[in-house]
């Protein structure tokens, strides 16, 4: 058993196109993706007084709370200051009107931004008539969920570079072996097929923990994430995952011959799992049906549980261990059940 899980990690040590996406692909997005959509906080505002104290504007600002208000002494220096994205939207103020500024460049950004401009506006008009809001609304979250979009995309990463990982580790992996004679001579020896997919299995589970972790290290250290791991948790699902994606993988092998289809298949089920599974965008955004294909997609259950683990969503401990639980009885049973199928001569 030693010299398989040594031949395996030789194997995959030597694989650059299992390093690259396996390390590589999900730090690399992380990095990219995080200082182009990371740093997204608060909205910025630029505010220029124009020749008024706008002590009543100044309050509602400071009222209105999750604004970052930066002044700035005239327009022309305000619009500078949003071509070179110091402030995100501006806000001109004479002692007669609102004028927000924006940058038509931002068209998806605006949005959001005009959206905390008409608050912005409807507070103003209050406060200067004396008059309170008609009806007090006061926000409570249903589950806990950190509000910065993209703290919430790593962990959807993380659990899809897990994916991956045993998904590819079993179908691709697996075929190759078929293709270069490989099974035929581990055949004829007495071990049982199954040891070889649990050296397999050893050596991803290893390969899972250290890329999850190279992620959030990177998150942390490079970006400035803040995350409040559950480290029992985290040395749980893990391993249930990878295993769990490993039987899934070991169902794309048991169709597939060649390791070039066996690879094109399991990477279109990963990216079709990644953008139904809620890991750009929430589902709640999507259309009715595809909500329903989410339901059933495992990387959906997979992302959230990861979110969990990492701190930045709440969900019950039931859910997440029948999650864990569901994940590891799905591996523990499909990769002994399909070994003797898979690892198997070529009679081609």
């Amino acid at each position: 058993m030693m010299a398989l899980l040594h031949a395996e990690f030789v194997t995959f040590a030597r694989d650059k196109a299992a390093l690259a996406f396996t390390f590589l692909f999900p730090i690399l997005f992380i990095i990219v993706f995080g200082f182009i959509m990371g740093g997204k906080g608060n909205p910025r505002l630029g505010l220029v007084l124009d020749g008024v104290p706008g002590t009543t504007l100044l309050s509602v600002l400071k009222e209105t709370g999750g604004i970052a208000v930066t002044r700035y002494p005239d327009r022309a220096a305000l619009e500078e200051g949003i071509r070179k994205r110091e402030v995100d939207f501006g806000l001109v103020y004479d002692g007669k009107a609102l004028v927000f500024v924006y940058d038509p460049t931002r068209v998806q950004d605006n949005y959001t931004f005009e959206q905390t401009a008409r608050g912005i506006s409807t507070r103003f008009d209050l406060a200067r008539q004396g008059a309170l809001p008609a009806v007090s609304v006061r926000e409570v979250p249903v589950v806990k969920a950190s509000g910065n979009w993209f703290v919430r995309v790593v962990p959807g990463v993380i659990a899809f570079s897990i994916l991956s990982a045993g998904l590819f580790a079993v179908s691709g992996h697996l075929t190759m072996m078929k293709e270069r004679r490989q099974l035929d001579r581990f055949l004829v020896t007495p071990m049982r097929p199954v040891y070889l997919l649990a050296a397999i299995a050893g050596v991803r589970l290893v390969v899972a923990y250290v890329s999850a972790f190279l992620s959030l290290l990177v998150a942390i250290l490079v970006l400035h994430l803040e995350f409040s791991v559950d480290w029992v948790r985290y040395a749980v699902f893990v391993p249930a995952a990878t295993i769990g994606s490993m039987g899934m993988g070991a169902v794309i092998a048991l169709f597939v011959r060649r390791p070039e289809s066996a690879g094109n298949l399991a990477n279109i089920v990963a990216m079709l799992m990644m953008f139904l599974s809620g890991i750009y965008f929430p589902v709640e955004v999507m259309p009715s049906y595809l909500r329903a294909v989410s339901a059933v997609l495992p990387l959906t259950y997979m992302a959230d549980a990861m979110r969990d683990v990492t701190g930045v969503m709440e969900i019950s401990a039931f859910e997440f261990w029948g999650i864990t639980a569901a994940l590891l009885g799905l591996g523990v049973v499909l990769l002994p059940l399909l070994s003797r199928y898979i690892v198997r001569a070529d009679r081609g």
